[in-house]
């Protein structure tokens, strides 16, 4: 990550949070994005959560922990969790590690843009 830039784009409408990360989901920017998302889900009172992995083409394990600790927070408040325009890169990923069974998935097709 160069600069200022952050590593996602975030919007809230209806008590949902959409966090559309770009680059790299990886453990150079993962923290940013963890402090934002939690920061974001109690001020907005949120209760359903969609990750859009559009600009994603990579996720390492610090990804695989950013989507698991939103989901024990979500979870926890009896909320939902989405994922929408999953590269086949990125879908892989989350099979091999289990996501897709904690959370819906549309493929890339299935995009919101924020």
């Amino acid at each position: 990550m160069t600069g200022n830039r952050h590593p996602a784009q975030y919007a809230v409408k209806n008590h949902t949070l959409y966090i559309k990360p770009s680059g790299d989901l990886d453990h150079h920017n993962v923290e940013q994005i963890r402090t934002r998302a939690d920061n974001l889900m109690v001020e907005c009172e949120i209760n359903s959560l969609v990750f859009d992995f559009e600009a994603v083409d990579f996720m390492d394990s610090a990804g695989i922990g950013l989507i698991m600790g939103r989901y024990r927070k979500i979870m926890g408040s009896g909320g939902k969790m989405k994922a929408v325009s999953v590269k086949p890169v990125v879908m892989r990923i989350l099979k091999y590690s289990g996501l897709y069974q904690i959370m819906d998935i549309n493929g890339a097709d299935g995009g919101m843009s924020i």
